[in-house]
């Protein structure tokens, strides 16, 4: 499971370098530890927090085949699974770099600016595909796409099944993982403002969905955000190995708009309206329940920033892309006349050459004689 980069340096132990070149073996050691606990008695209890997902409850289905259905709901230890699902996520992505990107990195030759790019492009897009297929499959199990109502019927929606508690956690493991990446990546300084506050969106619209019992809600949105990212990066992907493909980024544009659309109305559809006519109205911790204007101001607020906040980047992404553009499109124009310019001097006998010969020294003699 360890991976080791080839080089020709031996950094010193414990150092900076040793532990950026190092880091999948040291993190898999981490969590390999947690999967030996599984194997004794005294520390399999302590293991168990870490590894499966926590807080199961059994509920028996009324009928002539009576059957057990397994739920779970959110609580306190839910951190030990994200943090050993973090590492995981650390694995993977040592995985995915070391095998699959940093070899076709080795093919094309980017420079340092696309090969940046280029990494985050794919490590997000195999990201993005394994989470939209994951959380479709979800949606069409529990039938949310069919029956809309159900985003907010029913609300508090405290017990969950096992693929959507797992996905969340997940989910969360994830995105905690990019933080301690921005150091194993050596991520440049002017880019790392940019890179935590889109974690930090991502943690906190995850984290409130999941712990005020959106789950529901969280989960269609985050599919239909995926889909649309997902697009984003592969086409950035198709970009660099051919910069003539640009009608992916023509198809993101359009559904980008769409998505957040679509985001704020199901957003006022399920907060605004259905829970601010369910029955279940109150505040209580116990019961999960956080059905009160405050809290639903306070998510329809969030959301709508955050759309506003996505719109205004797309919007300068655009102008920045038209401008290049159009600044392309002039210095073509002026590389044209010059070189129709310089053929023309050139039949005109620019630079000491002439084409009818008039000056050379044979033409001389014939016209002396």
């Amino acid at each position: 499971m360890g991976i080791r980069k080839k080089t020709n340096k031996n950094p010193p132990v414990l150092s900076h370098e040793f532990v950026i070149q190092n880091h999948a073996d040291i993190v898999s050691c981490v969590a390999m530890v947690f999967l030996l606990g599984l194997m004794f008695e005294v520390t399999s209890k302590f293991a168990v927090l870490f590894i499966t997902v926590q807080y199961n409850v059994t509920i028996s289905t009324n009928g002539p085949d009576e059957t057990a259905v397994n739920h779970f709901h959110h609580g306190i230890k839910d951190l030990a699974t994200v943090f050993f699902y973090m590492l995981v996520a650390i694995i993977m992505h040592a995985i995915i770099q070391e095998y699959v990107l940093d070899k076709i990195n080795r093919k094309k030759h980017f420079s340092k600016t696309k090969h940046s790019k280029f990494n985050e492009s794919g490590q997000l897009s195999a990201f993005y595909l394994f989470s939209f297929g994951w959380g479709a499959s979800i949606l069409l199990s529990e039938n949310f796409l069919t029956n809309p109502v159900t985003l907010w019927e029913g609300y508090p929606h405290t017990l969950m099944p096992f693929q959507m508690k797992f996905y969340f956690i997940c989910q969360l493991g994830y995105w905690l993982h990019a933080l301690p990446e921005l150091y194993f990546q050596k991520t440049k300084k002017e880019d790392i403002p940019r890179q935590l506050v889109y974690i930090f969106l991502y943690l906190v619209h995850i984290a409130g969905a999941y712990i005020l019992n959106l789950n529901r809600l969280g989960l269609v949105l985050l599919v239909l955000h995926y889909f649309i990212e997902l697009l984003f990066h592969v086409s950035r992907l198709v970009y660099f190995s051919n910069e003539n493909r640009q009608t992916g980024f023509t198809i993101w544009a359009v559904l980008f708009v769409l998505g957040r659309l679509l985001t704020l109305s199901l957003s006022v559809l399920t907060v605004g309206f259905g829970l601010a006519t369910a029955e279940n109205q109150g505040f209580d911790l116990a019961a999960g329940n956080f059905n009160v204007l405050f809290v639903r101001i306070t998510v329809l607020a969030a959301i709508c920033l955050t759309q506003a906040f996505m719109m205004w980047k797309f919007i300068n992404f655009q102008l920045r892309r038209w401008r290049e553009h159009a600044q392309a499109q002039t210095l073509k124009k002026k590389q044209v006349p010059s070189k129709s310019k310089s053929k023309k001097d050139k039949a005109n006998g620019v630079n000491g050459v002439n084409s009818h010969g008039a000056d050379s020294p044979r033409a001389r003699k014939e016209k002396s004689s």
